[in-house]
């Protein structure tokens, strides 16, 4: 916290005690944080070796190990961001070596926003402005998966002239009778095998978009789904 001047003492031992007290307190937070950057490090360390022990085979207690060390490295960062968005602004910050950012990705997609001076006329003189440059920077950002409902409206026609009543087939589904498309099927599917989502992560990440997929029709449908595109691929196969 900033101290405010008028609340400084007069006398000289007092503020030496003061200047004295604030030394001890920086130097305890400098020894927190080279404690907390050396464990960061070495969380860095662990996770690097466990997953070259992971390469090539398949182990739940080193996915647990690896996931624990995540959420504890996670949580390290997390604290180190919070120390220092709430140290004293007229404290010398730490040195840290400054990371390289890389630029972003050339393909994704930009969205332009073009910010122009409120001022239409000189604020000093009132002349005219004209253009002189621009400052470009850029954001990462996300728009998050949402779902959608595919209405099929198959019409009907009759024969004016006789009782004929013609109307088109109703497209195939990847499950019979089931509600989700090929898309979401797909979804599911490298959500579970891909990033590793158990499907009771799934459904609960789609109950807060409003959207009721208990786990058991995930279940039922992935494993129709699968069977179907082993039947596929080994027809693919054989001929």
């Amino acid at each position: 916290m900033p101290i405010d001047p008028s609340d400084l003492p007069d006398d000289i031992e007092a503020l030496k005690a003061l200047v004295l007290a604030q030394r001890e307190s920086i130097a305890l937070m400098e020894r927190a944080l080279a404690v907390r950057s050396m464990e960061i490090e070495q969380l860095n360390l662990q996770i690097s070796k466990l997953r070259r022990m992971q390469f090539g085979q398949k182990s739940e207690k080193l996915d647990r190990q690896i996931e624990q060390l995540e959420t504890r490295l996670e949580d390290l960062l997390a604290e180190e961001g919070a120390a220092e968005t709430e140290a004293d602004p007229q404290a010398t910050p730490p040195v840290r070596k400054k990371a390289v950012r890389k630029p972003l990705p050339e393909h994704l997609e930009r969205e332009e926003r073009i910010l122009e001076p409120e001022a239409e006329a000189c604020p000093e003189c009132g002349g005219k402005l004209k253009p002189l440059g621009e400052d470009i920077s850029e954001q990462l950002d996300i728009i998050s998966s949402s779902f959608r409902v595919i209405r099929q409206v198959r019409r009907k026609k009759a024969c004016a002239c006789c009782d004929c009543i013609v109307q088109a087939e109703a497209p195939s589904r990847p499950v019979e009778r089931g509600i989700a498309t090929a898309g979401l099927h797909a979804h599911i599917l490298v959500a579970k095998y891909a990033d590793h989502q158990p499907l009771y992560r799934q459904a609960a990440i789609y109950a807060r978009q409003g959207v009721d997929l208990d786990r058991t029709t995930m279940a039922r449908g992935s494993a129709l789904v699968v069977r179907w595109y082993a039947r596929w691929s080994r027809l693919c196969t054989d001929t």
